[in-house]
């Protein structure tokens, strides 16, 4: 069992390797958003809703658009978003959440994970047992998983209710011949969204989604910026094979 409940006695000494890398885990095409962090996700990646394993609509960053493709991952310099989405800032901790409703949840931490080490990264603990400031953001991300877990199924039972959810086929071309499908994907109705009554809008408000409806329709500027991005790695990789060719 390599999961533990996270204390400082035990782990006084793990560090974390925080730098992005495929080695990690972060070289995904999409991964799950939480409510809670669609304001930051939404200035970086296009957001919409797809069917997860059991059929409920979540919502996704699309991150790429091959198969375990991360435009926004770098062999060299790891992330070049100015966010990272919280269930891949988290690593190798998660939330033990108690049964009773007067506990607090705790840290687990995940000892076999690729980012902890005894010798490299940054430390959890500080010398005398206290949080580093590390472990203070962590819990902050894990707050806002936990937090937005919750919120998961309600939000999308509100846009459901207000007749905003639109599926769309997102085909996007890169280049002339170059074309991705992005297949059961649900976003916002933008009209629906401009013509909500004001009853309709107090109710998506009073439940706390109004704007998690706007960051969502936002979001899908970001999808030209994606195209971009594959074009511009695409060039660089034929620059790449073309240099080496020469020499």
């Amino acid at each position: 069992m390599t999961s533990a409940l996270l204390n400082n006695v035990d782990h006084h000494d793990v560090r974390i390797i925080t730098r992005g890398g495929a080695e990690f885990g972060d070289a995904v095409n999409q991964v799950m958003l939480l409510p809670t962090e669609f304001e930051l996700a939404q200035r970086e990646f296009p957001i919409v809703l797809r069917p997860d394993a059991d059929g409920k609509l979540r919502p996704v960053a699309l991150l790429g658009l091959g198969k375990d493709e991360n435009l926004f991952l770098d062999p060299a310099a790891g992330w070049t978003s100015n966010y990272v989405p919280a269930l891949l800032q988290r690593g190798p901790f998660s939330i033990a959440a108690s049964e009773q409703a007067d506990v607090e949840p705790m840290i687990r931490i995940d000892l076999a994970h690729p980012r902890v080490s005894r010798s490299e990264g940054i430390p959890v603990f500080l010398p005398h047992g206290g949080h580093s400031d590390y472990l203070h953001h962590i819990t902050g991300v894990l707050r806002a998983i936990y937090v937005g877990h919750h919120l998961l199924d309600p939000m999308v039972e509100a846009f459901s209710n207000a007749g905003l959810l639109d599926p769309v086929n997102l085909q996007l071309q890169v280049g002339e011949d170059e074309v991705y499908a992005v297949s059961d994907a649900v976003t916002i109705d933008r009209e629906r969204l401009a013509a909500l009554t004001a009853a309709e809008l107090e109710a998506l408000h009073q439940g706390g989604f109004l704007q998690s409806a706007f960051f969502i329709a936002a979001s899908l500027a970001n999808v030209q910026r994606l195209v971009d991005r594959k074009g511009a790695r695409g060039a660089a990789v034929a620059a790449n094979a073309a240099n080496a060719a020469e020499t």
